[in-house]
């Protein structure tokens, strides 16, 4: 494709976006996949430029805003060319020329904004913090409170793409294997520098057609979940619940953990994801994990299985604001429950999964979250309302055998800017072993034939 067919394409792309209400990865993914004909190298450019109007988003509408310009996808990528991709106002009128597979030509407005913005760049001085950062409104004003001072540093610190991480699955083979195997390959990786078992990768690579994927040696995990499934100190033999499993990440790297023996329940109200996550599982060699689908979090499973298990882990639906390198749209399109919705639903789920843990067992609460609302308020609310729990400082918490904690602090709290990971929490709750149970005071539940877990 020429340059001036790609940029067509972004702006159809772009467009598809804005007015799709999916996450953009999908619609990415549908949007090439209903075009075949696309090379490889083509894709990548396009969605390089429809991912990177997504990460200037606020800047790129103060510039439209400014010049008077309404911000529809065309003048997005119009203004981006220019703010962004330092391209003069000629050479953008000259892609944008209505030759054949080029944009259609510009109109008198089009024109009219290019040359306002010609050798203008992406930040202005006039610009607010929220605006230089991209942090949308309903967010800037927990994260000031969550980051104080280093609030600028650390939104700017997300603005960037994510690294590709992998774990290495211990069940299969060592990190130095799959280093090699990936330096074999002609791809540059090194070890993480938290992970014990992560490797990352400089640049994008076709990952899951590499042997060593296929073979269940690595999974795509952001070093940062590694670290919370870490936190969880599984050990062969135990009895384990991944609560909100989703996909199964966590689920893999906890039951890796336990050397193939005890148990892990990956549960989670979408039955779907747990059935995809099944292959993974046996592509993994993991043959101690379960599936259980739940119909919301007070499913009448937990109440009859409430103190059988040694470790709960909760990764509860959240803001997602520690994702936003991966999933910039998310910032601006939030596509699920917000923030007003979330905070009883984290309640609810931690309440009731915290029934599972046996006196002397721990929950592991985590969020992808940088927000406190949804981290610590939600485990200072826990521990008030039940005694019967204590926090686990991270360094007491972390596998003797993975080396040094990842922080020094009570809970853990991973950011870009201080961690180069994700953006994640995490904290472990212990049940005092001196618990007497008492009568669930839940409402009743209709009884229900117990099924395979």
């Amino acid at each position: 494709m020429t340059p001036a067919a790609r940029l067509a394409t972004a702006v159809d792309l772009l467009a598809e976006v804005m007015d799709t209400p999916r996450p953009a990865d999908a619609v990415t993914s549908a949007f090439f996949r209903a075009r075949r004909y696309i090379g490889a190298k083509d894709r990548a450019d396009i969605a390089q430029t429809v991912y990177g109007v997504m990460r200037r988003w606020a800047r790129l509408h103060w510039w439209l805003e400014r010049v008077n310009h309404m911000p529809d996808p065309r003048a997005l990528v119009l203004a981006d060319c220019i703010l962004a991709g330092g391209r003069t106002a000629d050479a953008v009128a000259g892609l944008f020329n209505g030759a054949k597979f080029a944009p259609a030509p510009l109109s008198d407005r089009e024109r009219k904004l290019i040359r306002a913005l010609d050798t203008h760049t992406l930040d202005h001085p006039s610009q607010t913090e929220e605006v230089q950062g991209e942090v949308p409104d309903w967010a800037a004003g927990p994260m000031r409170a969550a980051f104080g001072d280093r609030f600028l540093a650390e939104m700017v610190a997300m603005l960037g793409e994510a690294p590709l991480d992998l774990r290495t699955n211990p069940v299969k083979g060592t990190r130095a294997d799959a280093l090699k195997a990936l330096v074999d390959a002609g791809y540059k990786a090194v070890e993480t520098p938290l992970s014990p078992v992560g490797v990352r990768l400089a640049t994008r690579a076709p990952v899951m057609a590499m042997d060593i994927y296929k073979n269940g040696l690595i999974e795509i995990q952001d070093e940062g979940s590694q670290l919370v499934a870490f936190l969880a100190d599984a050990k062969p033999g135990m009895q384990v619940v991944d609560f909100c499993a989703g996909a199964g990440g966590k689920t893999l790297a906890i039951a890796a953990m336990m050397e193939n023996k005890g148990r892990v329940i990956a549960s989670d109200v979408l039955a779907g994801r747990l059935e995809r996550a099944k292959e993974r599982f046996r592509r993994a060699g993991l043959h101690n994990i379960e599936t259980r689908a739940l119909k919301n979090e007070r499913d009448p499973w937990v109440k009859r299985h409430k103190g059988k298990f040694d470790r709960v882990v909760i990764d509860a639906p959240c803001s997602g604001t520690g994702t936003w390198r991966r999933n910039p749209d998310a910032r601006w399109r939030p596509l699920g429950p917000g923030l007003t919705e979330l905070m009883p639903l984290q309640a609810s789920i931690l309440d009731s999964a915290a029934r599972l843990a046996r006196p002397g067992g721990r929950v592991i609460y985590a969020t992808c979250s940088l927000l406190p609302e949804e981290n610590e308020h939600q485990v200072e609310a826990f521990l008030a309302s039940h005694p019967d729990f204590t926090l686990v400082p991270v360094a007491d918490a972390w596998p003797e055998a993975w080396g040094k904690p990842p922080v020094t602090t009570p809970m853990l709290r991973l950011t870009p800017a201080q961690h180069d990971t994700d953006g994640f929490f995490a904290a472990v709750l212990e049940r005092r072993a001196d618990v007497v149970e008492v009568a669930d005071e839940t409402a009743a539940e209709p009884a229900e034939a117990e099924a395979q877990d």
